[in-house]
């Protein structure tokens, strides 16, 4: 009774005293926000864009996939606009035209990286897709890229063992399709491409692969959805990192992703112990090998910088984690697709059946002769869009898009989806349709195709895009060649998604069958 009394008579001043406070930051938040318009408007108008609560910024306004609420902002605010998101004032860049200003035209101006909590416990903070731009950095890239490309199409022995290695796991793969579809019908496939990925990189960079059953392999690289949705646009643990300083889910979910990041580094680190401990002198057995050999001797940069042999280890963690998650996602897209569009499934096989036969399998170099296949990826790259935001980027100095004002340091989300989705350049861009392109000749038309954004531009572009495309183009014209795969009747039809670094197709179920002859 007592205690009933006491909050009866003291109700009304914590009422006011909570009334009180609320105006007051909202009053602090309205006059920070006009100092910043104001200050803008002495040198170059700063970008346009929505008011912000105090505290989180625009983040509830996000929701569940926040690259189509960005395409929507745009249309009200123009293709260059800022929210704020926590304490953090974020310009998205949306459109060709503004995406390529920043990105190309600008390049170095917008290739840097926020300084965000996530980023520093990736690949032990010396990696490439998280880190700052600096010389330390473009040395680390070129190196990167050329291993990339001798092992994957500049080579023309490197590239056929290669080519080989994919057969080979495409081959194991078909096993445990057909069996798992004699053994339930119809089944999820999402580990299963996620594995053979995997082994398809883990060939090219350890000259290893693992079990289907390898519980260890396929717990390592389930983990992908938690650290896309740790690092991708948005992210709430970098925005309000003082989330970190209590128990909380975000706590607890952040703490998750430093344990992952720390045991995949490790299974990274122990690989290339192994190959330093096993290296011979004039032999290069896959990528790991070619890293260690090309630094661990130490590269000096202008600034005094060592690109050294402790960078060995970070630059395999980001080759082989970013390009099997994306590749891994990229293939589940086109299953997700195939099995939604059976007649688009049966034009393939038979354009594949036409120029490839019956009596061997297709191969690399059957590319140019398939344009519908060709055609299919691109279709489902620019339809999915399934890296719709990219990794956040930062500017290096003061700097501006299409007229408007950016600060040194400011962060930058870069949509993918906006220019895969603009119906000013895509007529439909909401519809499924490989035929787009492809003039009435059936012919490529190359103009389209390089605009389908989905690896990034400029300084900061994937550089295992053209890798990706012969693993993307090796598995689709194999797996139709050798099997038929069939929707489950009673799973959805509708094509949903969720969202992080990459935009992932939500579960769904398919049938395997084989096309070869019994």
């Amino acid at each position: 009774m007592i205690v009933r009394v006491f909050q009866e008579i003291f109700r009304p001043s914590l009422q006011t005293f909570l009334l009180a406070s609320m105006s007051f930051l909202v009053a602090m938040h309205f006059w920070k926000w006009f100092h910043q318009r104001i200050r803008c408007s002495k040198n170059k108008p700063g970008p346009p864009g929505p008011l912000s609560w105090p505290v989180i910024g625009n983040a509830a306004q996000l929701g569940s996939l926040p690259h189509a609420v960005f395409s929507k902002m745009a249309q009200k605010y123009g293709n260059v606009f800022r929210i704020k998101l926590g304490n953090r004032v974020v310009v998205v860049l949306n459109g060709e035209d503004a995406i390529k200003e920043a990105l190309i035209k600008k390049g170095v101006d917008f290739a840097g990286r926020p300084d965000f909590t996530s980023f520093k416990v990736i690949s032990g903070g010396k990696g490439m897709a998280f880190n700052d731009y600096s010389d330390l950095w473009k040395i680390h890239r070129k190196v990167a890229h050329s291993t990339i490309r001798h092992f994957s199409t500049c080579n023309h022995e490197a590239r056929k063992s290669f080519e080989q290695g994919i057969l080979s796991e495409i081959k194991e793969v078909i096993g445990v399709f057909l069996k798992k579809s004699e053994d339930e019908k119809f089944f999820e496939a999402g580990t299963f491409l996620a594995v053979a990925v995997a082994n398809t990189m883990s060939a090219v960079c350890f000259g290893k692969r693992y079990s289907y059953d390898d519980a260890e392999f396929q717990s390592l690289i389930g983990r992908n959805d938690q650290f896309a949705k740790t690092v991708g646009a948005g992210s709430i643990v970098d925005v309000m990192p003082w989330l970190q300083s209590f128990p909380n889910p975000i706590k607890t979910m952040f703490d998750n992703f430093k344990t992952l990041n720390e045991e995949f580094y490790d299974f990274i680190y122990g690989k290339v112990v192994q190959h330093r401990a096993t290296l011979k002198a004039g032999t290069i057995r896959d990528m790991t090998d070619a890293f260690i050999v090309a630094l661990d001797q130490g590269k000096e940069v202008k600034n005094g910088a060592v690109l050294g042999k402790e960078h060995v280890p970070p630059t395999v963690n980001d080759i082989f984690g970013a390009s099997q998650d994306t590749l891994s996602t990229a293939m589940h897209w086109m299953f997700r697709l195939l099995v939604r569009f059976p007649d688009v499934q049966e034009k393939l096989q038979k354009e594949i059946d036409e120029v490839v036969g019956r009596n061997r399998l297709p191969c690399i170099e059957d590319q140019q002769n398939l344009p519908n296949v060709v055609a299919f990826i691109f279709e489902t790259m620019r339809f999915s869009s399934f890296v719709p935001v990219t990794i956040p980027h930062a500017t290096t100095v003061d700097t501006s898009v299409m007229g408007y004002h950016i600060p040194k340091n400011t962060v930058v989300f870069i949509n993918q989806w906006s220019v895969n989705h603009d119906p000013q350049k895509w007529s439909n861009p909401d519809v499924f349709d490989p035929t787009r392109f492809l003039d009435e000749n059936g012919t490529l038309n190359k103009d389209l195709i390089s605009s389908v954004m989905i690896f990034s531009v400029g300084k900061r572009r994937c550089i295992g895009d053209e890798l990706s495309k012969m693993v993307l183009f090796l598995f689709v014209s194999v797996l139709l060649h050798q099997c038929k795969f069939t929707a489950d009747p009673n799973g959805s039809r509708t094509i949903e998604s969720f969202y992080g670094l990459t935009l992932k197709p939500k579960p769904f179920k398919i049938g395997v069958t084989s096309r070869v002859p019994v």
